[in-house]
């Protein structure tokens, strides 16, 4: 099957999919609206006028200004203990964010799952109930389907005649495997979205910043704590010096944003916008300020992280 097939096959996927999570959603919304067709309308509005009389706390009133309203899917670096780039655009930026991320999530998960997308569209539905249409879609993947227990299959062995990246395998998870799933699940929101607001809504995807491959996990990485996601696999695979794993996964991450830039440029999205993160954050002699492990930014790098978005998100309007 060539790549164009394939592509094709993707978007008509994803609709089918998008439009059997809108059929589930308005048996439910039917069933929702059978429970106040049975209830008194003095009892409705008496709910709706002690909401509206319930006194707010100073220091809500203080901050209940928005940016806009955005709607979140993704993995760790939308829900990251603490902080992540979705806690930096509420508290630092201003915006209200209805997220559905799920760290450790794989963009295949995302899009062949299900359950995202289902809950993906309850929050559109909640937001359009009060009145708050979202300015624009947060869409974050790809990281966990490279890192991890499967990363070695992405090397060669470094004392292999073709020492580094396996550019078969990594063809197959990025430019297939990765980018179809990408096309899946872009083709699905668009299709919620033009249900509901007749109109498809801004779509920010991102790529990943260079990472350093320094063998650190979550808190360390002790015991049952997550990680590390890269360095067991290059020491697998006979990496030692930090600067060669460095290098490598340089070339993976260029080759990550290629894809994605690819798949933001398709025609079907003309509302897909990409966010090209690279060189961010510092991977020199300074990296441990701004990445708290292999995989995840500190709160430092997060806020660097979040400013690119913002700087994304201004130009739409």
């Amino acid at each position: 099957m060539s790549m164009d097939e394939a592509t094709r096959r993707a978007l008509d996927a994803g609709r089918e999919q998008a439009d059997e999570v809108l059929e589930f959603r308005a048996k439910a919304l039917r069933k929702r609206a059978a429970v106040f067709a049975r209830q008194p309308l003095s009892l409705v509005a008496d709910e709706v006028a002690a909401a509206a009389a319930t006194p707010m706390p100073p220091v809500l009133a203080a901050a209940a200004a928005s940016m806009g309203s955005l709607v979140a899917e993704g993995d760790s670096w939308f829900d990251y203990p603490w902080t992540d780039v979705l806690r930096m655009l509420e508290d630092e930026h201003g915006y209200d964010v209805d997220s559905v991320a799920h760290k450790g999530d794989r963009v295949e998960e995302m899009a062949y799952g299900g359950g995202q997308l289902e809950e993906f569209t309850r929050r559109i539905e909640k937001l359009l109930r009060k009145g708050r249409p979202p300015k624009a879609i947060l869409l974050s993947g790809g990281g966990n389907d490279i890192a991890g227990s499967e990363f070695a299959m992405l090397l060669n062995h470094a004392a292999s005649a073709m020492p580094g990246l396996n550019e078969q395998v990594v063809a197959g998870v990025v430019d297939e495997r990765i980018r179809l799933a990408y096309v899946y699940i872009l083709s699905a929101v668009t299709r919620i979205c033009e249900k509901w607001l007749q109109q498809p809504l801004p779509i920010l995807v991102h790529g990943y910043d260079y990472p350093v491959p320094d063998g650190r996990g979550f808190m360390g990485g002790w015991g049952f704590l997550p990680g590390p996601w890269l360095e067991p696999g290059f020491r697998e695979k006979g990496f030692t010096r930090l600067e060669d794993r460095k290098a490598l996964m340089k070339r993976l991450i260029d080759r990550f944003n290629t894809m994605l830039a690819q798949v933001a440029a398709l025609q079907e999205f003309p509302h897909v916008r990409y966010v090209d993160l690279r060189n961010t954050l510092s991977s020199g002699a300074d990296y441990k300020k701004f990445w708290d492990n292999e995989l995840h930014p500190t709160p430092r790098g997060f806020g660097l992280v979040a400013d690119r978005f913002v700087a994304a998100l201004t130009k739409l309007t």
